[in-house]
């Protein structure tokens, strides 16, 4: 077993993927030749295709490395939706922030979206990125984010955009998590924690054994607990009693299925189907749960790489990264000793 002494998480967006961070390195240098000949090699593998297309983005994004590529080689359906990545990922930015000249980027972005998708009809990435753009309709305004549900007990949303996408892959692990982002950010209130909480229960009451989206769940409740220690942190006074909701069903129980039937079930030596954003959010919920055991194992098989993300939520300050990844580093080493203690 791994030992914990002096751990330190590496910290890289393409996590697992070796042939990806070399590409994003190459990006970064403003080089496209290496992104070309990976999307390239990884052809239709959608699911594959979706994640290295969308770290690739946000990496891109900063650059004029796409456009470079799309001005070198104006007939590739690759950069065609790269491009298509590159400016969804600037709308979003600009939206956050609140840009002046952000709703036109936006429409921009639509428009690349919809050209990649005449270009490439079979792939699924050009509507992942429309779903990556409904949040962006904070009101709701366009037709195609008021769709029925495809669970009556669920609300509306782009389940029009999401059903594009599932006609082409039926994993597609991203574009669930851009419906949960949707549900959060475009309903407001109590009501926004209980949807996306009650949406990620759906996806996991399907999901197969050995699918991703049984970690879903685990982030709708990460997000509904950041929401109550964010208005106990307003008000003055933390309840101490609020990380005991891990150590309950529905979460605790959701947290097992996870391990159980996605995490125990897939032959983690693969690292091209490993994230390190799932890895660390089940890790997460089983410590949360004080299942040090089970949690033991999912820890190392995030090796040396770790995420700030849900670990900020138990630090003492959520804006220094630095208290995260010593909440983080502290969880890895109780739950392996924990492990090593039984064993």
């Amino acid at each position: 077993m791994t030992g914990s002494y002096e751990f330190r998480p590496v910290y890289h967006p393409a996590g697992f993927d070796d042939a990806l961070r070399v590409a994003v390195e190459e990006v970064r240098a403003g080089r496209w030749v290496a992104m070309r000949n990976l999307l390239a090699q990884t052809d239709t593998d959608w699911a594959l295709r979706t994640t290295r297309t969308q770290v690739l983005g946000v990496v891109a994004a900063g650059t004029t490395t796409v456009e470079a590529w799309s001005e070198e080689e104006r007939n590739n359906l690759d950069a065609r939706v790269m491009w298509a990545r590159v400016l969804v990922q600037r709308a979003r930015r600009a939206h956050r922030k609140r840009y002046y000249g952000a709703h036109d980027l936006e429409t921009v972005a639509r428009q690349a979206c919809l050209v990649a998708a005449e270009a490439v009809p079979a792939d699924p990435v050009p509507w992942v990125c429309l779903l990556a753009l409904a949040p962006l309709d904070e009101h709701q305004q366009r037709a195609e984010h008021r769709v029925q549900p495809w669970e009556y007990m669920l609300p509306p949303g782009p389940w029009g955009l999401l059903r594009r996408v599932w006609d082409r892959d039926q994993q597609p692990r991203e574009a669930f998590h851009r419906m949960f982002e949707f549900f959060n950010g475009c309903i407001t209130g109590a009501a926004a924690s209980a949807s996306a909480v009650d949406y990620g229960r759906w996806v996991a009451s399907w999901a197969p054994f050995g699918s991703a989206l049984l970690a879903l769940p685990l982030y709708a409740y990460a997000e509904s607990y950041r929401q109550q220690l964010d208005q106990a942190r307003r008000k003055g006074r933390e309840d101490p009693l609020l990380r005991r909701q891990w150590a309950e069903d529905p979460a605790r129980g959701d947290a097992l299925k996870a391990f159980h039937h996605w995490f125990a079930v897939v032959p983690h030596s693969d690292p091209l189907r490993r994230s390190v954003a799932d890895l660390s959010h089940l890790a997460f919920a089983l410590w949360a749960a004080h299942q040090y055991v089970e949690a033991a194992p999912v820890f190392e098989a995030l090796g040396p790489y770790g995420s700030l993300q849900p670990w900020v939520y138990v630090a003492d300050d959520p804006r220094r990264p630095e208290l995260a990844e010593a909440a983080f580093v502290r969880a890895r080493s109780q739950c392996l000793h924990a492990a090593e203690a039984s064993s």
